[in-house]
């Protein structure tokens, strides 16, 4: 472990017409360096982007896959994946002003209902670009940015983007590191400042509608001392028959005495790869909080990682994955201890029916330097049938003898004699058994708001009742 504007005379054989959308484009399938030159050009890079880019394409030419990972993702063929899809549309600071077919969609998925009820700032993306953010005046008057990162990179917040960009996930992590540094696209900047505290969440949402397309955003977040933020993060996607990936980055940094929420629900459709990356690195007294939903994809290979580098500094994670048919979800956690009273603690519930894989993964590290640093990890499955699968695989690297680790883990199945009593008073076998389910998730949706706690459930019930995609 490793401590917009549209371009007018852009030349028209690099795009693919293949949109339901005639006026938006796509680049082409596959990886060079005239594909990444053009993403560059089209998102008006300055030259250091350019040049992190093409050195990430390097890295991710010279990289092998890698191997020592779970699920094998054997039919993700990057020569069909197409790295860029622009909507046909600029980014827009009022709903209103979104184009009509794309609002219809985030409507469905209730992004403005959640923002006039319960949010401080929304980001939504559409495939390759934010189609509309905007933040609450009464936020934006404490000094809090929230910006789309494209904005950020090239305006007054340009040099903060510069120091933290890909620093904890840097390109040579892993080959889709790499990839992501080559063709990152999109996503949200937020900094908070020194001493001021967010009590209503940002939200960026994330909708990859284009087939056979990769979805790439880049958060970049940075809590400053005593500050406090929640930042929730939505994905979802429509299925398709072909292969889609989303290979996007996470990186927040959490500074002395401050705490971030980091909450996220995904419900990918089953033919995606999810092959996302998050990292959070916390100073003194810091406090980072993962609160994670996995429920879709085909593959997923998803393990957030906190390094605890301050003394004091601490990191909590509480997450669910249910795997359905057709699904290999390879999910945990990672904490590197390097500081002295550092503490975390991991919580994971997985639940899989059909057939599913679900496979749980931790590595705690506590380095020599860090003594009297105490990690608790507790895993729980549920198996609905017998032709799924649950695996827990733990690791553990203790460097001083002045710790206290502890991990256990649980495997279990639903009482028939539960379902019996259940339905004896009213209720449906089928219904009996998502309410039991729901109950064992409730560690999990208890840490959401209430909107999204309930989506969570719902999406629970369509699992269990197999509609979902």
């Amino acid at each position: 472990m490793k401590e917009k504007t549209y371009v007018e005379d852009v030349d028209r054989s690099m795009y693919d017409f293949r949109n339901e959308d005639k006026d938006a484009y796509k680049v082409k399938e596959g990886l060079n360096p005239e594909i990444v030159e053009q993403i560059s050009s089209e998102k008006h890079d300055p030259e250091w982007m350019k040049e992190f880019r093409m050195k990430s394409l390097e890295i991710f030419n010279n990289s092998t896959m890698p191997d020592e990972w779970g699920p094998s993702i054997e039919g993700l063929d990057m020569d069909n994946i197409v790295t860029y899809v622009r909507p046909n549309t600029h980014m827009a600071a009022k709903w209103s002003e979104v184009p009509e077919e794309i609002k219809d969609t985030f409507e469905k998925l209730g992004i403005p209902k959640a923002e006039r009820e319960s949010l401080a700032g929304v980001g939504a993306q559409y495939d390759s670009e934010l189609v509309y953010h905007n933040v609450k005046e009464e936020v934006a008057a404490q000094g809090v940015i929230y910006t789309d990162m494209e904005s950020a990179l090239n305006g007054e917040y340009a040099d903060m983007v510069h120091k933290h960009f890909m620093k904890l996930v840097p390109p040579t992590d892993h080959k889709f590191a790499a990839l992501h540094g080559a063709v990152w696209s999109g996503g949200s900047f937020v900094y908070v400042p020194k001493g001021v505290s967010v009590t209503i969440p940002l939200q960026s949402y994330f909708r990859l509608n284009a087939p056979g397309a990769g979805q790439f955003e880049h958060t970049l977040i940075i809590v400053d001392e005593g500050a406090y933020l929640h930042f929730i993060e939505g994905c979802s996607a429509p299925k398709y028959n072909v292969a889609n990936l989303h290979a996007g980055c996470v990186e927040l940094f959490v500074g002395k005495n401050a705490t971030l929420r980091y909450s996220t629900i995904e419900n990918w459709s089953k033919n995606m790869y999810n092959l996302n990356t998050k990292r959070a690195k916390v100073e003194e007294g810091g406090k980072i909080e993962w609160v994670s939903g996995s429920f879709g994809s085909h593959v997923s290979y998803l393990y957030p990682m906190s390094i605890l580098n301050g003394e004091g500094a601490s990191a909590e994670f509480t997450g669910i994955t249910f795997a359905g048919k057709g699904q290999n979800l390879d999910t945990g956690t990672k904490v590197v201890h390097n500081a002295p009273n550092t503490s975390s603690y991991v919580n994971t519930k997985s639940i899989s029916k059909d057939g599913g894989v679900s496979t749980f993964r931790s590595s705690v590290v506590v380095n020599s330097k860090a003594k009297h640093s105490k990690s608790a990890v507790s895993c729980q499955s549920l198996m609905l049938d017998d032709i799924s699968r649950s695996d827990t695989i733990p690791a553990m690297d203790i460097r001083t003898k002045d710790a206290n680790i502890g991990h256990e883990a649980r495997i279990g199945r639903i009482s028939d004699e539960a379902v019996f009593y259940l339905m004896s008073r009213g209720i449906s076998e089928e219904d009996a058994r998502a309410m039991i389910v729901s109950g064992f998730a409730d560690e999990v949706s208890k840490e959401l708001p209430l909107e999204y706690a309930m989506e969570m459930n719902n999406l629970i019930r369509l699992e269990m009742k197999g509609s979902i995609g």
